[in-house]
């Protein structure tokens, strides 16, 4: 039996989210990618453009004896914003949309459960619009996307879109974070 799950996620830029994750303990491995859409191997120059279908998506490798799926969509939920349908911030169009594509039928049903739990904390700024789909492919990004955030950590984007991400994942989450 394999020791680690996969968990298929995309919530706006990837480059957010790949920083995000990378820092949690128990995650193996974060790689940035296209999910959802209907054209195979796409470039990030195709899903720019909001025709494809896909979104910036990241798949996660992780140790659920560390930190288990439940916990990786709480910070998934509250680290983006999944109340406003196909935008983060300045990043508009349907390859921003806020996806959970499960892999089984097991993390459609925790994906559910965890969404209605804080929709009824009432945290957010209105209903989580979150898209809940069965995962199909992931098209690895170009190889410039990958960990993106710590090669360019002095880029303008990174300070000031991911930054306050990894700052607020940093302070709200302190004890799920590897020691940096």
């Amino acid at each position: 039996m394999n020791k680690y799950e996969v968990a298929t996620l995309a919530g706006g830029c990837f480059w957010c989210t790949e920083a995000i994750y990378e820092r949690l303990k128990g995650v193996v491995s974060v790689v940035p990618g296209y999910a959802g859409g209907n054209i195979p191997n796409p470039t990030y120059e195709q899903v720019a453009t909001g025709l494809t279908g896909h979104a910036e998506t990241i798949q996660i490798t992780f140790d659920p004896k560390t930190v288990s799926f439940e916990k990786i969509l709480d910070i998934f939920w509250h680290l983006h914003d999944p109340t406003t349908p196909n935008r983060q911030g300045a990043d508009v169009g349907t390859q921003y949309r806020s996806v959970v594509f499960y892999h089984d039928e097991k993390q459609r049903k925790t994906a559910e459960r965890v969404k209605e739990k804080i929709e009824k904390q009432k945290v957010l700024s209105g209903p989580i619009v979150t898209q809940i789909i069965p995962f199909t492919d992931l098209y690895k990004a170009e190889n410039y996307h990958q960990q993106y955030y710590d090669n360019n950590k002095n880029a303008p984007y990174c300070m000031l879109v991911i930054d306050p991400k990894v700052h607020k994942l940093l302070n709200e989450y302190k004890s799920e974070v590897r020691g940096e």
